[in-house]
């Protein structure tokens, strides 16, 4: 009787057993964004820098790829600040848009009426699957008649996919 005693406080005196398992996964996104074209600042006045062709710029192209419809948001905000350049001691008003450009699908083109516009920022539902290609506009226009000063200019556009 003795040994079966010893033997039971040994068992439960024995610590508990745990494991845990990992359970991992990586997700590839169905929506894939590519610079097409990069923007170019033109200086039609010396208080203006524009990416509109007619004052000298080039437009930046943002192509969202989307493998299944009606999954993301595509969040196109344009520059609020420089993120390179010269010494700045004025403000800098900033004006900026996104719009559709070129499409994959013709019925696509619903999304330029459908989108949504807040501060600098614009979303478009990307309810169908294909490639749209947007444009986007900056301009900036320094104090009130004061040259911007000589130097290089960049500005960023942020371009988003967000899963819905």
């Amino acid at each position: 009787m003795m040994r079966i005693i010893t033997l039971l406080t040994i068992a439960l005196a024995l610590p508990a057993v745990a494991q845990e398992t990992l359970i991992e996964g990586n997700i590839q996104s169905k929506c894939i964004i590519h610079t097409d074209t990069q923007g170019v600042y033109g200086n039609p006045t010396p208080d203006k820098l524009s990416t509109t062709s007619t004052d000298g710029g080039v437009q930046p192209v943002v192509r969202y790829d989307v493998a299944v419809a009606d999954y993301y948001i595509a969040r196109i905000t344009t520059p609020t600040s420089f993120s390179t350049s010269p010494t700045l001691t004025d403000v800098v008003n900033w004006t900026g848009s996104s719009s559709v450009g070129e499409v994959s699908d013709a019925g696509m083109s619903a999304y330029e009426t459908s989108k949504v516009v807040y501060e600098a920022t614009t979303e478009f539902d990307l309810t169908i699957a294909g490639s749209t290609w947007f444009k986007v506009s900056s301009v900036a226009e320094y104090g009130y008649g004061k040259a911007f000063p000589g130097g290089t200019y960049r500005a960023v556009v942020q371009a988003e996919c967000i899963a819905k």
